[in-house]
């Protein structure tokens, strides 16, 4: 059987970003516990004419420029995010659009499957997974995979800290040029409330309304209110994400028939990064379960000591070093993706090898992604010949480094969306041009256009 994978990736993140100095400062919180107890540097944030269709479209722009791709070249775009602004139409049919609009012709696209796959932090992983399949039944065929999304959180919350936002745009095809996957895939899913967006509602009553009169086309009682903010429990997320990461991980050494320390047969491992320093403070409960080291309860040592004197230990501290430090790059200056985060930790750690020069062709790559709610994937794949040619396109270390950053009045007027005009000028990308506010049925419509 052929080879399946991602033939090529880009991006698209915000040009501005909030220095973590300047939120610690203003939060009254020791800078030092945030950059070295956490990981965090930068914090990228949404201007005002961005949105998750934006980020989308500049992403999938570069790539199709990239590769030259016609739009019968395309069969489908499936869409990891969970940043919707819809109930019903998805993110990516609002893309399909905006490309036939810009790049290529209306009604071009006709044929193109799109869809949007929701999962918390892993619905981006879900579409390349079910991508990948599509490709192996259909070698001919193309497919792009997106992740959209912004990581927003209240003011002054313990999560505002770990805000990102963002996209990747990767193509899957047969025969790819940076990495293919294993049909080897495992799962470990339960339903829980770690981290999770319902939609809430205020009554008519609490509004100050007498009687439960019509109020902007709204007959019921009680009105919906949708938050981009999350519901969540940091500490919970944080034992729901340790267990179905060790546990997706321990099935695929067990389907893959492995011993002890499998991970050891990758170059690198990749994770979910909500925040830059989370696979190495979670990593090593696995990196116990997965050796001799297993906390025995006759050890006169709690498990806690126990768990602490190994992540401290000289051959964890170089199994950072080697596999899970170039992974955190980039989520040290960008925040937390989403759905993106775990291809930013894959882009990040190839983006540094070749900075380094390695040469790393056929290496195994060891993926362990997580979605809140809870869900978590683990696979492995391999380098193709080409990678280093196809990563130096990207440019991704050198873009970061050219963003401007925002000084704190403009990150809270961002954030309460009281800016009318954007901080950044705009050119050679997309922007929201306009929500519909006065026809009657297309009120709350979108349009984009390049600029």
């Amino acid at each position: 059987m052929e080879k399946v994978g991602i033939d090529a990736i880009s991006f698209d993140v915000p040009k501005i970003y909030l220095d973590i100095k300047d939120l610690a400062a203003l939060r009254g919180i020791d800078a030092a516990k945030l950059e070295f107890g956490l990981g965090l540097k930068k914090m990228a944030f949404p201007d005002v004419h961005q949105d998750v269709v934006v980020f989308a479209a500049n992403a999938v722009r570069k790539l199709i420029l990239q590769e030259g791709l016609k739009a019968e070249e395309i069969d489908r775009i499936y869409l990891g995010t969970e940043s919707s602004f819809d109930a019903s139409k998805p993110i990516a049919s609002y893309l399909l659009k905006v490309l036939e609009e810009s790049i290529f012709e209306p009604g071009s696209l006709e044929n193109c499957d799109v869809v949007d796959l929701t999962f918390a932090c892993i619905g981006g992983v879900d579409a390349l997974q079910n991508s990948l399949d599509y490709i192996r039944v259909n070698p001919g065929k193309k497919a792009i995979v997106v992740t959209t999304d912004i990581a927003k959180y209240d003011l002054a919350s313990s999560g505002e800290y770990t805000q990102g936002a963002g996209a990747l745009a990767m193509l899957i095809s047969k025969n790819p040029q940076i990495i293919s996957f294993d049909q080897d895939w495992t799962v470990s899913t339960s339903g829980v409330f770690d981290f999770f967006k319902p939609k809430r509602t205020v009554t008519k009553e609490a509004l100050g309304f007498t009687t439960n009169e019509p109020w902007q086309d709204v007959l019921e009682s009680e009105i919906s209110v949708t938050k981009d903010q999350p519901v969540f429990d940091g500490q919970y997320s944080n034992t729901c994400y340790l267990e179905r990461t060790k546990n997706a991980y321990l099935k695929l050494k067990q389907v893959k028939k492995a011993g002890e320390r499998f991970y050891e047969e990758s170059e690198c491992i990749v994770m979910h990064l909500p925040y830059c320093f989370q696979a190495r403070r979670n990593f090593v409960e696995l990196y116990i379960e997965d050796s001799p080291l297993k906390f025995e309860l006759a050890t006169s040592e709690s498990k806690s000591d126990f768990v602490k004197t190994v992540s401290k230990s000289e051959p964890y501290q170089a199994l950072i070093q080697d596999k899970i430090l170039p992974t955190e790059i980039a989520s040290a200056e960008i925040g937390n993706l989403y759905t993106g985060s775990v291809f930013m930790s894959f882009l990040s750690a190839l983006s540094y090898f070749l900075k380094e020069q390695k040469n790393l062709e056929s290496s195994q790559i060891l993926f362990i992604a997580y979605g809140s709610g809870s869900k978590s994937k683990s696979f492995v794949g391999q380098l193709s010949e080409n990678w280093k040619e196809k990563i130096s396109q990207v440019n991704l270390f050198e873009s970061l480094a050219a963003r401007v950053a925002l000084n704190t009045e403009s990150y809270l007027k961002l954030h309460k969306k009281e800016l009318k005009s954007s901080i950044v000028e705009v050119s050679n990308e997309y922007v929201l041009d306009r929500i519909e506010d006065k026809e009657p049925n297309l009120l709350g419509a979108r349009y984009y256009k390049l600029v």
